[in-house]
């Protein structure tokens, strides 16, 4: 056995019998982190207190503690902090790896057999549930519809999510259990998508998918369970270590409760309650506290001004350039925003709101304008996705500190799709990292998950190249909105921690913070947008401890 293995191994070894805390060092390593200034910085050695926190970056040299409980040699690999996911869905990305996944389908025809697979091979329960259908991927020049469906799994009810979330496809069985007819109206903040002669499709927007979710049988809390394990195991494996949580339900919040009283909440969530409701619900008064060892917070509420761009719900200041009779869906009006992003703020509570389409943009910004006159302080309003705004609005995100909540891979999912759905002419301000910073504006990156996958890096490849993994296009999608990979990384770090007030404990290793670090494949920045794209986790540490090996 070589003798560099050897020590790896025994250091592992010592590490796997420690307690749950205990002193050590990640030695001999190729550290990167960020100081107080976001400056990038390098280090040799990790030191570790018993608390799980970082004491001391160390440097060629330095002198090493000689009693600790544990050491391991790094063997030059590329250390870097946790990666935080500014945007997810804990719950939703757990429940779609473990139900059908259309998500990599290229046709209708791939999804239809991927469908009849997985009826022909799960007989019970009688619902059929599952998601990441895309028809823009497909090609298909229109949406799917019930009778797409109703071949394959002829009197079992279907209902498959839009990859985005934002609508869904429901065959016939299903339509009829929830009693959805031509006569069904169109409720308010949503759309039935309907043929010539107004008979439902399949297809339901926005808020007409209550119309049916509300029908379909709720998980068992074992299933629910088992959906917040695969999650993690997702994360985890692709180096997220914290993550916002954005919808969070009452019952999401207890099932990570339930994991929490466990000891099996391991990665750091920051949860942003759906709606006001809920909001109170579960925390009342203010903020909660962390819990489970800073595992566990609510911290804001998650109100939405609109819809999404592949389903025509994002709300645009003039008609979609493929739908001239469509500007998308306005969720809330202007009073309405207001009213609820003042309850949840006259509580300490942060406001995040999703805004995808120009004049949904422009309605968060008017909404955060009035709220910022009234509650002053460090409130850290957000906007999420901030994807398709006017460049005449772009500066007032910097005007109140407002954080542009973005998701890079969504550029590269979304480029061709939104030039159809925009035109050229009015892409200027879409997907606009730069202009963000410019403006002042804090940038704080995630995935979406599941509609993307939270692997955060082909979302740094993206930052730094708007290409996608095809390499197109050539010299990059506005290759003005580029940004330094310094840029991208705080912003999967000490920015997204900052996002969620969390600065004082993760999104960067310096001493006082919590150990929660990467050990890298390769070295990021020593590489180029194609093998960053391509980089892995070796192993996923949280609080001093290892959480996840690569097989």
């Amino acid at each position: 056995m070589k003798r560099g293995l050897r020590t790896a191994l025994l250091g592992a070894i010592a590490l796997l019998t420690t307690p749950a805390f205990a002193d050590g060092v990640i030695d001999n390593a190729n550290g990167y982190t960020l100081n107080d200034r976001g400056d990038l910085i390098r280090f040799d050695g990790l030191l570790i207190d018993d608390k799980g926190r970082v004491s001391k970056l160390l440097q060629k040299g330095d002198r090493r503690p000689e009693k600790l409980d544990f050491r391991l040699d790094a063997q030059g690999r590329t250390i870097i902090p946790g990666l935080i996911d500014a945007h997810g869905h804990v719950m939703e990305l757990g429940q779609v790896a473990l139900s059908l996944d259309l998500s990599n389908t290229n046709s209708l025809a791939e999804a239809q057999a991927a469908l009849a697979k997985y009826a022909a091979d799960r007989p019970t329960p009688p619902w059929i549930g599952g998601g990441g259908w895309n028809q823009e991927r497909w090609g298909l020049g229109r949406f799917p519809t019930a009778a797409d469906v109703d071949a394959i799994t002829p009197g079992r009810p279907v209902v498959l999510a839009r990859v985005d979330g934002h609508a869904l496809l429901a065959n016939s069985a299903a339509m009829a259990a929830a009693g959805i007819s031509a006569k069904t109206k169109d409720p308010a903040g949503g759309r039935i998508e309907r043929d010539a002669k107004g008979n439902p499709t399949g297809v339901f927007v926005d808020a007409a998918q209550k119309l049916i979710t509300d029908v379909v049988p709720a998980p068992l809390p074992r299933d629910r369970d088992a959906m917040l394990a695969k999650a993690q195991d997702i994360l985890l494996g692709y180096g997220i270590t914290s993550t916002a949580d954005m919808g969070s339900t009452i019952e999401d919040w207890q099932v990570m409760r339930r994991a929490g009283d466990a000891g099996r909440l391991r990665v750091r969530i920051t949860s942003y309650a759906h709606g006001v409701d809920t909001m109170l619900a579960v925390a009342g008064t203010g903020p909660t506290p962390w819990l489970y060892d800073d595992h566990l917070r609510m911290i804001g509420v998650k109100l939405y001004a609109d819809g999404a761009l592949g389903s025509r719900g994002a709300w645009l200041k003039a008609p979609y350039a493929d739908a001239p009779n469509n500007r998308g869906i306005q969720f809330l009006d202007d009073a309405k925003l207001k009213n609820l992003g003042s309850r949840a703020a006259m509580d300490g509570f942060q406001v995040a709101i999703h805004a995808i389409g120009d004049a949904a943009n422009e309605q968060a910004l008017d909404a955060i304008d009035e709220l910022a006159n009234t509650y002053k302080g460090d409130r850290r309003w957000r906007i999420e996705h901030a994807q398709i705004v006017d460049p005449i609005d772009i500066p007032r995100f910097g005007k109140n500190g407002t954080i542009a909540s973005m998701q890079p891979v969504h550029q590269t999912s979304d480029r061709i799709m939104a030039e159809a759905r925009l035109g050229p002419a009015r892409l200027a301000g879409a997907y606009a990292w730069k202009a963000m910073i410019d403006a002042g504006s804090p940038l704080a990156f995630g995935s979406d998950y599941p509609v993307e996958s939270p692997n955060p890096f082909p979302a740094l490849a993206a930052a730094i190249s708007r290409t996608g993994p095809d390499g197109q296009p050539v010299g990059g999608w506005h290759p003005e909105q580029a940004i330094t990979l310094t840029q991208a990384f705080r912003a999967f770090t000490a920015d997204a921690a900052h996002a969620a007030f969390a600065e004082g404990k993760v999104g960067t290793l310096t001493p006082g913070h919590l150990a929660d670090f990467l050990i890298l494949d390769r070295d990021i920045f020593e590489a180029g947008a194609p093998a960053i794209r391509q980089a892995k986790p070796l192993e996923t540490w949280i609080g001093g401890k290892r959480v996840w090996v690569a097989k």
